[in-house]
């Protein structure tokens, strides 16, 4: 990062290398001095939503895959899906390291001899330099959680969880299964041996408006977080949510308003939290909608776009946020 990082609050124009917010890939250079890339896997866990242990069904809005629709192929080997996906992803980008990003479903919902043996098993391929986890809040029992502080000693290690939303009649309605003091105690567990957390919110939940959103936003902005994903919702064919769009629950935004949305956010979420995504994709085979989130790029430029156009940037009204706290 360049600038006044030091003060995180002064009311001028930061810059962390071209860009306005906070990038992970400007992270990921300042960590290792090169490109660094997330190599999606899918370990064939299940999820406590969908087996019936919290709930049925899983989240409304996620798809069949357990939100892993670009990990590997789950009847494959770990090893075997790690070199699939990096060999395609260096389609892309010729050279640099990797991080085993274990993606679909939920990531922690085993016994932790199981958890070793399949991290174990990434972190032992060259090029591997850390490991990231998606999780629930609520799959961190305490042997998960020595054993993932164990890791975080001796690799880099970000663990995911997926939030959403701040809002409780949310939670309700895409079956979450899990409410808010959860996710913050989740937070404080992983957080006490230092290990590094993202938080997932999704923009465009059921009957959620600006203001709600901008709440989660908010919320976020005052845990002990290190990094944040932005997602736009978008919706999957065979998902759940379906039934709630034909219903007129859900309304799909613009990408204006998306845009706007977004730039309000990273206004308010520190200077210092690492932007790991600022929207969602899926499938283009499954997707109902909106259809401009298959435009990864022009969505991207977009949202830097109206960053310049407001001489704005992450952090801008942060000082203001805490102080009314």
């Amino acid at each position: 990062m360049e600038n006044n990082v030091e003060s995180n609050l002064q009311p001028v124009p930061m810059r962390y290398g071209n860009k306005r917010y906070y990038s992970w890939n400007q992270h990921l250079r300042e960590q290792f001095g090169e490109k660094v890339f997330k190599v999606p896997l899918d370990a064939g866990f299940d999820c406590p939503n969908r087996d019936g242990n919290v709930a049925s069904g899983g989240c409304t809005f996620c798809s069949e895959r357990g939100s892993g629709d670009f990990a590997g192929d789950r009847k494959d080997d770990l090893v075997t899906q790690f070199h699939t996906i990096k060999e395609r992803m260096h389609k892309k980008w010729t050279s640099g390291k990797y991080i085993g990003y274990f993606q679909a479903y939920t990531n922690t919902y085993a016994p932790v001899e199981t958890l070793r043996e399949y991290y174990e098993v990434i972190l032992e391929q060259e090029g591997v330099v850390g490991l990231a986890i998606a999780t629930r809040p609520d799959c961190l029992p305490d042997d998960v959680v020595e054993y993932l502080a164990e890791l975080n000693k001796r690799t880099y290690l970000w663990v995911e969880l997926g939030l959403q939303t701040v809002h409780e009649r949310t939670a309700l309605l895409i079956n979450r299964a899990h409410d808010y003091q959860c996710y913050v105690d989740g937070v404080n567990k992983l957080r006490k041996h230092g290990i590094r957390v993202c938080s997932h919110i999704i923009n465009g939940l059921p009957l959620e408006n600006h203001q709600m959103m901008m709440e989660t936003a908010k919320e976020v902005a005052k845990l002990d977080v290190q990094g944040i994903k932005i997602h736009s919702l978008h919706l999957l064919k065979r998902t759940p949510m379906v039934k709630q769009y034909e219903k007129g629950l859900v309304e799909f935004m613009s990408l204006e308003e998306y845009v706007n949305l977004v730039v309000d956010q990273l206004e308010v979420l520190p200077p210092h939290m690492i932007i790991h995504r600022l929207m969602g994709d899926g499938p283009g085979d499954l997707m109902i909608g909106p259809m401009w989130s298959m435009k990864k790029w022009e969505v991207l430029n977009a949202i830097e776009a109206e960053l310049e156009r407001r001489d704005s940037w992450q952090g801008k009204h942060y000082r203001a946020q805490v102080e009314v706290q």
